[in-house]
């Protein structure tokens, strides 16, 4: 029997008014119960005593060494893990060699691994009962309840953002560009600079911002390898605890709008990146129309 065929074609899931505006609304009443209202729920109750309240706790001394240690964690764990994953990155979609999964591998174990097993697992590497914690002992150096040990976590549970970010995007764009600079004699660090870089650097900081986020917020592996010491090793996410456990609700919401502040100029350039980044790929995509 011959199918008789209308000329119309049938409708999809989602074509429908009714369906499209119910989603819609599920999607927002979900994000403003669960995004929204904390936002907003900590912008209030910080400043719930009033401005003077909010002021002292800012510019207590122990707020102000717990934003510090936080910024110094974050100018040395961004850099060295931006440079690993530009070269993790170039090393896996630019050559072939062996052992190329196993790097992806190790690269993704970050995200596989809870925060607080990474800190335990720390204590056995540096602690003083741990693989090398009787040599570090033996000539004074101290790694874990110091800075270099909530460096070292930091720069573990961030090491794959940029990675991240870089891998996809240079596996699309291929290695012709990158052969034939190399074919015309450029060195290596030549071609990075003048044929990679320009094509990979939204994605790249891109991948910055997020791992600048994520190292400003961590508190799981930090929290094993601190050891809370108030004033000392205590950074930001763990000052906020301290101060909630110490029934200072006020001064804990304080700390906390610092880190919403992040979290909001975060998602502000995630998203200026992201219309960079649509906007070049737009531009490479229509040369003609750029041209008239």
């Amino acid at each position: 029997m011959r199918a008789f065929r209308t000329g119309r074609t049938p409708p999809r899931v989602g074509d429908g008014p009714f369906f499209r505006r119910a989603l819609i609304g599920a999607v927002l009443i979900v994000g403003a119960f669960l995004i929204l209202a904390p936002l907003l729920i900590i912008g209030v109750e910080a400043f719930a005593k009033g401005w003077q309240v909010y002021r002292d706790t800012i510019l207590h001394p122990d707020t102000r060494h717990a934003i510090m240690l936080t910024v110094l964690a974050a100018l040395i764990a961004v850099p060295v893990n931006t440079a690993f994953g530009v070269a993790a990155a170039w090393a896996i979609t630019k050559f072939d060699f062996r052992g190329k999964a196993f790097l992806l591998v190790v690269i993704e174990i970050p995200f596989s691994v809870s925060p607080i097993v990474a800190g335990v697992a720390y204590l056995f590497v540096y602690g003083l009962q741990g693989l090398f914690g009787p040599t570090l002992d033996a000539y004074g150096i101290k790694i874990l309840f110091a800075i270099p040990g909530i460096v070292l976590a930091s720069m573990f549970v961030t090491a794959p953002f940029v990675a991240r970010e870089l891998i996809p995007l240079m596996q699309a764009q291929g290695r012709d560009l990158e052969e034939a600079a190399a074919s015309l004699g450029a060195s290596g660090w030549r071609t990075f600079f003048s044929v990679t870089l320009p094509n990979i650097k939204w994605a790249l900081l891109y991948g910055v911002v997020l791992c600048n986020a994520r190292v400003m917020g961590e508190f799981g592996a930090v929290s094993v390898v601190s050891g809370n010491i108030r004033g000392q090793t205590n950074t930001l996410p763990l000052h906020i605890e301290l101060l909630y456990h110490d029934y200072q609700a006020a001064g804990a919401f304080a700390s906390a709008s610092i880190l919403a502040l992040i979290a909001v100029f975060t998602i502000i350039a995630k998203v200026a990146l992201e219309r960079q980044g649509a906007g070049r790929v737009r531009q490479a995509a229509n040369p003609a129309e750029n041209a008239s």
